[in-house]
């Protein structure tokens, strides 16, 4: 099959997304299918120095096409911005058609993925991944009509699990059967865990992601100083909550115990968690949660919170351990249980190293996708009105946060 996927975020930008759409292409390629992916990317340096920026790098067997988002930096336009989007698959479709549209995310990306699906008569799959199945449509009437459109009239719908399918089903009245649960997944051959046990010394705790309050990354911090045993932090990442965190780290009195260590390229990534011993997720809401599988893989204990996207794959006192959103005290105890228990540290990694294993492969994620594809190959997209009104949104001024 000839294969156009549409991505919101792609490298140089970390993010669930780009190793969600890296593992993905690389599973197409593996599969014989010829694959074009045509990625958004922040130009802006200042956008850049936050959430990763400048066009997507080659990957190997794919056509990479990169589009700077360039309504987006001019005030959140939006619409120019899927009409780019539009025109650039119609492009490529006229040279050598595509049989199968696959986009990134409902809004902006899926909307105009859809948009041209109509206008080439080709079917389209739709991937919900985060903010899009959280707060997008929550935010104003424009986007809230193309979020409905696109969850009630893309060939398939592909979501991480059943606790963000009922969000969005809470949220926007998709029925829940219109969802196809495809979880999260991550390459084993490339995240395992150390050779050796881990040194003497402190428990090493790994914060590792976007440094984003609705990451939950302050609250860590806020909870580190009730923190009993021997422990050193490290928060790695990049995001707009870098400064905010490093402040409170100084007011804190912690900067002798926790590393603020920057960006990290998902190649080095492996060797971060090996490094560690205790993957710390106190994240709000996912999509589903590639940073903790790729920390299960690694042979890390978890510690995150009972939240969408992440009760699908973690369960309290099994694999991992989980605290409320928010609560800090409760989140500071947890993390004394796995800094002072070595027993329970052990346990917790191992059955979710053989869980992860045994579950989450891309080998057997990709395959579920590519039967997806071959059961819609012959399936034009429906119509529906592609009209949208043009209200306020809190997003146009902050775009970078959709």
């Amino acid at each position: 099959m000839r294969i156009c996927f549409v991505s919101r975020r792609f490298f140089p930008a970390i993010s669930g997304m780009s190793i969600y759409a890296i593992n993905l292409l690389r599973q197409l390629v593996a599969a014989g299918h010829d694959v074009t992916m045509i990625s958004q990317y922040y130009g802006d340096p200042a956008r850049a120095r936050v959430y990763g920026g400048g066009p997507p790098p080659p990957v190997p067997g794919v056509r990479v096409v990169g589009l700077e988002a360039l309504g987006e930096q001019d005030g959140g336009d939006f619409e120019r911005d899927i009409d780019a989007l539009v025109e650039a698959i119609a492009r490529d479709h006229a040279v050598n058609p595509f049989d199968m549209l696959h986009a990134q995310y409902g809004y902006p990306t899926g909307w105009a993925t859809m948009i041209a699906a109509r206008r080439l008569g080709l079917p389209c799959v739709v991937s919900i991944q985060g903010g899009d199945g959280h707060w997008v449509g929550s935010c104003c009437e424009t986007h809230r009509l193309a979020m409905v459109r696109v969850l009630d009239h893309a060939g398939a719908l592909l979501i991480g699990g059943t606790s963000f399918a009922g969000e969005v089903h809470d949220r926007l009245g998709t029925p829940l059967d219109r969802f196809t649960i495809v979880p999260g997944a991550v390459d084993t051959d490339h995240f395992t865990p150390a050779p050796k046990a881990a040194p003497e010394g402190p428990v090493r705790l790994l914060y590792h992601g976007r440094v984003d309050r609705r990451k939950g990354v302050l609250d860590f911090l806020h909870a580190l100083p009730d923190v009993g045993g021997d422990w050193h932090a490290t928060i790695s990442g990049i995001g707009p909550d870098v400064d905010p965190a490093q402040a409170l780290a100084t007011e804190l009195g912690l900067t002798d115990r926790v590393t603020f260590s920057g960006y990290a390229d998902y190649d080095a990534v492996p060797e971060l968690y090996r490094a560690h011993d205790v993957f710390v997720s106190p994240t709000y809401a996912e999509g589903f949660s590639n940073t903790i599988l790729e920390a299960m893989a690694c042979g890390l204990a978890v510690v995150s919170c009972h939240a969408v996207g992440v009760v699908d794959c973690v369960r309290d006192d099994e694999n991992g351990v989980l605290t409320d959103p928010g609560d800090v005290p409760a989140l500071a105890a947890s993390l004394t249980r796995v800094v002072t228990d070595t027993a329970l540290r052990t346990r917790l990694a191992t059955v979710a190293l053989e869980e992860c294993r045994r579950v989450y492969s891309w080998d057997a994620v990709g395959q579920q996708i590519v039967g997806i594809y071959r059961d819609l190959r012959n399936q034009p997209q429906a119509t529906f009105d592609t009209d949208l009104p043009i209200t306020p949104c809190r997003f146009r001024s902050e775009p970078h946060l959709l």
